[in-house]
């Protein structure tokens, strides 16, 4: 019995010792590893690349035959490529729906800022904002209480005061708006020299990414290109010009080469993210502000003349959107409708491409839940959270809005407003429109479309669907009143010799 009672004394060391030296083994190990996880960023990176008028068509994941876009077509291969992806139809309204996650209707930010106007048009324009207020809640204010380094490179276009304006955002006033950096070129022009800033903008974005890719950050690169003047490198340009491609005119070789231009970029610029190992663990977005410019029409009549032309005459022309409606400036889907490409390693499946319509506005909701935010109290988010369609999920059908009560002779826009719910789109205009021809046309109209048989809009089906207009219509005016919008009525100051006449005096406006 003694003998038994050593031996398993002598078992119960001998166990011990292994395990003890077990322990000493794993123990390093498992420090290793909570210190990997300790210092891992514990949220995603988040790159959000905006360009600047770059039509739906102009990449070769959308149908671009001119112009080989290898490395967005990569980013769209490696996540989410969206076939309805909505903007609104000029630069500052997307800005300011990105940045506060708020239909213009409610911020009052549907107009291009600095002001100018039509003071004297059969409609009066409701009185719109200058710009976004510092008080505002931005997604950057939400990405930075949630422990993320900020950054605005490039173009802001939401004021237009001492805090920035057109081409870029003040670092002096960056921290009002929720940005830690907003770099300022030394050249106040260098957006309509060179390339456009597209290798300076990637340049700065590289900087940052490297400076704080221990911890988790947020960049807002908002680049210049492909708006006017459209400019590329020469050699580029010089390329297109030996295949063919005219000077000027639709589909000339400078903007062929910006389209170039910027694909390089977004290709250098993934090419650090991955060299810093940071591709698993960073969210890309990439998105326009609005449609491409098709047509552009001369303003002069209206600038420099009386301003009582009916007919729109067409300047320039730069890109097709076609199989959309249009371009820039316009509700038609050509004004709207933009590339938009989604990467996140271990969330979005890659290859998945997505036709559900989505909104400018569903970026805060979606980026706030990414950082694991939420907006103040009282702030309205006018989107939903995109997280379950890019995990491979639905989202419930809801309805799209835009608003735009103002004139914009450029694009043969008149006040109107858009819903879009399912595959049926309606477009209202309050009370005068610009035809298929460019000729002015008084009276208040519905335009409905069905965009699954119908995305070039050829096929107004109003009346023959009268139900379905007035039910749109319904949900249009109830949108419209839950924004305390205004629709426009009839000018007191209308004159018919020049009711088409743009000023940006204020003491006309």
């Amino acid at each position: 019995m003694i003998l038994m009672q050593e031996d398993n004394r002598n078992r119960d060391h001998d166990t011990m010792k292994q395990f003890a030296l077990s322990l000493a083994f794993l123990l390093p190990l498992l420090a290793s590893a909570v210190h990997a996880a300790t210092n891992a960023p514990a949220k995603p990176n988040v790159l959000f690349i905006l360009t600047d008028d770059q039509g739906w068509p102009t990449l070769s994941c959308y149908g671009n035959k001119l112009v080989n876009t290898p490395h967005l077509d990569a980013l769209g291969r490696e996540g989410m490529r969206f076939t309805a992806g909505y903007v609104m139809p000029q630069c500052t309204p997307t800005r300011a729906a990105l940045l506060t996650g708020q239909h213009t209707a409610r911020t009052r930010m549907w107009h291009v800022i600095p002001a100018y106007g039509y003071p004297f048009a059969p409609l009066a324009e409701p009185p719109f904002a200058a710009g976004i207020s510092r008080d505002i809640f931005t997604i950057a204010k939400g990405m930075r209480a949630a422990g993320y380094a900020t950054a605005c490179i490039g173009k802001w276009h939401v004021t237009a005061n001492e805090d920035g304006h057109y081409t870029g955002l003040k670092q002096k006033a960056a921290a009002h708006y929720g940005f830690d950096y907003a770099p300022e070129h030394p050249n106040p022009k260098y957006q309509a020299e060179g390339d456009k800033g597209v290798d300076w903008l990637t340049n700065r974005t590289v900087e940052f990414i490297e400076q704080h890719r221990g911890n988790p950050w947020f960049v807002y690169l908002a680049h210049h290109t492909i708006h006017g003047p459209v400019l590329a490198p020469q050699g580029m340009v010089d390329k297109y010009r030996a295949r063919g491609a005219p000077a000027t005119g639709l589909h000339n070789a400078t903007y062929l080469a910006a389209l170039e231009q910027m694909d390089n970029s977004v290709g250098r610029l993934l090419a650090r993210v991955d060299e810093l190992q940071l591709r698993q663990n960073t969210l890309v977005v990439f998105l326009s502000d609005n449609g491409g410019v098709y047509q552009s029409n001369d303003i002069k009549p209206f600038t420099q003349g009386p301003g009582n032309d009916t007919v729109l005459r067409v300047q320039t022309e730069e890109f097709s959107n076609h199989p959309l409606r249009a371009g820039k400036g316009s509700l038609y889907e050509g004004g709207i409708r933009v590339p938009l490409l989604v990467r996140w390693p271990g969330v979005v499946k890659p290859g998945t491409t997505n036709d559900t319509p989505v909104h400018v506005v569903d970026w805060m909701p979606t980026l706030l839940e990414v950082a694991g935010a939420t907006p103040p109290t009282g702030h309205q988010m006018d989107g939903l959270s995109l997280l379950p369609l890019l995990r491979g999920g639905e989202l419930p059908e809801r309805s799209l809005f835009w608003y735009a009560p103002f004139y914009e002779l450029r694009w043969a826009a008149t006040p109107c407003a858009v819903v879009r719910r399912g595959d049926w789109k309606l477009i209202e205009y309050f009370g005068d429109r610009y035809d298929a021809d460019n000729k002015y046309v008084s009276g208040h109209d519905v335009e409905l479309f069905n965009l699954r048989d119908d995305v070039g809009e050829q096929r107004n089906l109003a009346v023959k669907e009268p139900d379905k207009a007035k039910s749109l219509l319904v949900d249009l005016h109830a949108f419209l009143r839950d924004c305390k919008a205004e629709i426009p009525g009839v000018n007191p100051k209308h004159d018919p010799a020049r009711a088409f006449k743009e000023t940006k005096s204020p003491a006309e406006q």
